[in-house]
């Protein structure tokens, strides 16, 4: 591990306290939601899910054992051949991973995103994308831990910049939900 790398993660831990403790005391909330939130109360989602659903009891884990294998095993396939396509379309490997990679870590929240749009809940969204965007470069920490040996020294330009990029844009957000200016002539209250 190297000091980078534990600074990120910390970064990680502090940036979620404030925000937990955000959470609770914005300027700019009125009865518990900002100006103009969406029409259903907050944790809708969950609500709606749970009054349509008892539970989802696996029957037959051997199934799901398999299945998790076969992922696995897909998964392994997927990496041994996304390295020959990308060196056979003449693509660096760092930009075809972290494309592939971009593709791949969205689609939980493709599935989150349409789900709450089916269920009024938009804020299950704009959490779950935030929430893996600042997760993301924690994960230099778990894969120096995994493989042993420090990955930033390692790293090229174009992750830098990716990772950069991602940790940019997701602070932006953040400051401007927690330091978001009072609206003139509305009471605030949390």
């Amino acid at each position: 591990m190297t000091p980078p790398e534990i600074l990120i993660a910390l970064l990680w831990v502090t940036g979620l306290l404030l925000v937990s403790k955000a959470q609770a005391d914005l300027s700019w909330r009125i009865g518990g939601a900002p100006p103009k939130a969406q029409s259903e109360p907050r944790g809708i989602a969950k609500r709606k899910k749970e009054a349509g659903t008892t539970g989802v009891v696996a029957r037959h884990p051997i199934a799901v054992f398999l299945l998790a294998a076969v992922t696995l095993g897909g998964g392994i396939t997927l990496e041994r051949s996304s390295s020959m396509l990308a060196s056979g379309i003449g693509v660096s490997g760092a930009v075809f991973g972290a494309t592939m990679l971009a593709a791949v870590t969205a689609l939980p929240e493709v599935s989150t995103g349409l789900t709450a749009v089916r269920l009024g809940d938009y804020r299950l969204a704009i959490s779950d994308i935030f929430g893996g965007n600042a997760f993301l470069p924690v994960l230099f920490l778990v894969v120096s831990v995994v493989s042993g040996q420090a990955v930033l020294p390692a790293l090229t330009g174009a992750d830098i910049y990716l990772a950069g990029l991602g940790s940019l844009l997701t602070t932006v957000y953040i400051t401007g939900v927690i330091f978001r200016p009072p609206i003139p002539g509305l009471a605030t209250g949390a």
